[in-house]
């Protein structure tokens, strides 16, 4: 009875194997290709091929880039999503650009980093728990003077500029918070809260897309040429206007 019992599950086994592909004597714990470790490595493979060669093998730094222990998952996240890395000319400034891998190939680059050193981790952001109006404060007191207060960005010193914050998405102003990028300053945990973060996150994504009460946004390109339109364009179609009045009413005198 036990051998015909054996003989059974022999049987319902090779079923199984044979409708789901599996592979005769494939160990069921085998690590499945996203697993950490094989994440890591494909990482690692990834990196030899497309950054040692400013940053040096593992990662260590070279005269074309700096070390990456201890940056951080946040920081790599935020510099391969946006684009900026890799960058074609080691000595100048990173921008937004089309991003040069996919986002599995991203994530395997990001844990590659991570394992270097402890860093900051990518943020969690829930910037419908933050403060429109409070994010708004914290952003005019310690973003605005390099981003402008529309966030389209600005000039720095050495040649350099803020970018706009009009393409980031809610992860990457958070990650850029946490990491600061170029000439920006890091604020940490110890600066800004988890509910600040996501009240500035909040705050820039509402800059994105503002409302327009007063009418025509005109490109939000700020008061003093917004101003310059009214005056080159508004006044001279309200003397239009006043024209046609009087010669309206002089034609029925």
């Amino acid at each position: 009875m036990a051998r015909f019992v054996v003989l059974g599950l022999a049987v319902t086994a090779g079923v199984y194997l044979w409708m789901t592909g599996a592979p005769a004597g494939s160990a069921a714990s085998r690590p499945a290709a996203d697993a950490p470790a094989a994440r890591v490595a494909r990482g690692e493979r990834l990196f030899e091929a497309s950054c040692a060669s400013c940053h040096g093998a593992g990662g260590v730094g070279t005269d074309q880039g700096p070390s990456l222990a201890g940056v951080g998952a946040a920081s790599a996240d935020f510099q391969l999503s946006t684009g900026r890395m890799p960058l074609a000319n080691p000595k100048g400034q990173p921008v937004r650009k089309p991003r040069a891998f996919d986002r599995a190939q991203i994530k395997a680059l990001v844990a590659y980093v991570a394992s270097l050193g402890p860093g900051p981790r990518i943020p969690d952001v829930d910037e419908a728990a933050g403060s429109l109006s409070g994010g708004g404060t914290l952003f005019r007191l310690n973003c605005a003077a390099c981003h402008s207060s529309a966030g389209i960005g600005g000039a720095l010193s050495y040649g350099s500029d803020a970018p706009s914050l009009h393409g980031a998405t809610p992860t990457q102003i958070a990650e850029a918070i946490r990491t600061g990028p170029g000439q920006m300053p890091v604020f940490g945990t110890d600066t800004f809260s988890k509910h600040q973060v996501d009240s500035i996150t909040r705050y820039v994504k509402y800059l994105q897309d503002p409302d327009d009460p007063g009418g025509f946004s005109l490109g939000r390109i700020g008061p003093i040429t917004e101003g310059m339109v009214a005056l080159l364009l508004g006044i001279p179609l309200l003397l239009f206007v006043c024209i046609r009045i009087e010669e309206s009413h002089e034609r029925h005198r």
